[in-house]
């Protein structure tokens, strides 16, 4: 695909939006190519590879707004964006909230490449994602009880981002992502199991071997049969690092402004209390290099920056976009994000839980009998108060040592207490852009057999 000039094709959507009548707008460009290869018992099951650019453009009419998209460049297309946009914002209720940044507070300079999203390697050849994927697919074979593997992927992935508006504001950077997965059966019949393993990563060198994806499923897979339900009652529960940070997603999720400003979030009154155990921090850092939710700035031209979330335990604040922050009487936080067809909300970027000193096997020897919980399957959280259900299964720990695997049980429990209460591994991968270990929660309600 012919790349596009994004810069200049913002600054048309602008210029028609001006033209069309719009008092402010932004404009959003993002061209990209995807590359996909499945397969399955030794041979090419699918391929895939999609090219595209996409357009997005939010008008301004006073105090009213709306959005539009389109997958066509032309200058005709153009023009009839702009036009339909400004004739949807004068139908649309007034919002005080809304509009672009003060141009005084736009990001001005960054550095993209200190941020290495963009591998500059050349895109990997369709057989090289193929071989990838049959190798991986052969090590979890390999694992001794490994019936069949449903599938095995390998993919890339590239896009071109660009973000102008009427305020000055003209930034773009380029993004590149790799990834293998792996997904293996175990057992046969009403008896079969499954798990999976993968990577993801913005550096093809980064990625972590394909024999060693597939094993490790395969591995997975073994460990989950002859599951049986767990007693009923009140245990410890810990959970897996590949499933830990759902927990600290579900505090950001509350501390988000869009929820705040709603009143739907059980942390709405909690601004200054202590919502993890003393000593913990949360840490966002959208300037990580080589990670997936680093930005040099947020979808409304504002400079990132590292902040705490939450300090010695204690929440420090709200994560904000422009409306939210006027709507609660704060500053953006710079946590803009948008695609093409929507206007911008409140998202984290990279963020980092505090690890603790013991090690995974050590919490399992200290809980003495609970429940090592793998995957989870539902959720019922209640917004407003943080009850806590989901469907969980994994491996039973008894006197402190795995015996045997579990499922068919629901874990439950106060959001709140539960955070205030959890006690961190130290086994946090630290490439991914949510770094949370393994966590402990001393006693949650089991409801099994």
């Amino acid at each position: 695909m012919t790349p596009t000039d994004l810069s200049s094709l913002t600054q048309r959507l602008l210029e028609a939006a001006r033209k069309a009548g719009a008092d402010a707008a932004d404009a959003m460009a993002v061209q990209g190519t995807s590359i996909s290869v499945d397969v399955r018992a030794g041979a090419l099951e699918q391929a895939e590879r999609s090219e595209g650019i996409d357009l997005g453009l939010r008008v301004f009419v006073g105090q009213r707004q709306a959005n539009v998209s389109s997958s066509d460049t032309s200058d005709r297309t153009v023009e009839e964006m702009a036009a339909r946009a400004v004739a949807m914002a004068a139908e649309a209720p007034e919002d005080p909230h809304a509009g672009l940044a003060d141009p005084a507070a736009l990001a001005t300079q960054w550095d993209i490449d200190a941020l290495e999203l963009n591998d500059p390697t050349p895109e990997p050849d369709p057989d090289a994602l193929r071989r990838d994927a049959l190798e991986a697919e052969a090590a979890a074979l390999a694992v001794d009880g490994v019936e069949q593997v449903q599938q095995a992927t390998g993919a890339y992935g590239a896009r071109d981002i660009w973000l102008a508006a009427s305020n000055g504001f003209s930034g773009g950077y380029r993004r590149t992502d790799r990834a293998l997965s792996c997904v293996a059966i175990a057992g046969t019949g009403s008896g079969m199991e499954r798990d999976y393993d993968g990577d993801s990563r913005i550096f093809q060198a980064d990625l972590r071997a394909a024999d060693e994806i597939g094993r490790t499923a395969g591995t997975r897979a073994i460990a989950r049969l002859d599951a049986r339900k767990p007693p009923t009652g009140s245990y410890p529960v810990l959970f897996d690092e590949r499933v830990s940070a759902t927990l600290i997603g579900h505090l950001l999720a509350a501390a988000n402004g869009a929820s705040i400003a709603r009143g739907g979030s059980w942390l709405r009154d909690l601004l200054g209390a202590q919502v993890l155990p003393r000593g913990m921090n949360l840490i966002e850092d959208p300037h990580r290099p080589r990670t997936g939710g680093t930005r040099p700035f947020d979808a409304e031209g504002l400079p990132t920056a590292r902040r705490a979330i939450v300090e010695d335990g204690t929440l420090t604040g709200w994560t904000l976009d422009l409306a939210s922050g006027r709507k609660l009487g704060f500053a953006s936080t710079a946590n803009a994000a948008r695609g093409t067809a929507s206007a911008p909300s409140p998202s984290n970027w990279n963020v980092a839980l505090d690890q603790g000193t013991a090690t995974r096997a050590d919490l399992i020897r200290d809980m003495g009998t609970g429940l090592l919980v793998t995957s989870m399957i539902g959720s019922t959280i209640n917004p407003n108060t943080g009850d806590y259900s989901r469907g969980a299964a994994g491996l039973w720990v008894e006197n402190g040592e795995i015996t045997h695997a579990v499922n068919e049980c629901t874990i439950a429990g106060s959001l709140p207490e539960m955070l205030k209460s959890i006690i961190p591994a130290n086994d946090a991968r630290t490439h991914l852009s949510r770094v949370v270990p393994s966590l402990l929660v001393p006693g949650m309600t089991l409801a099994g057999s």
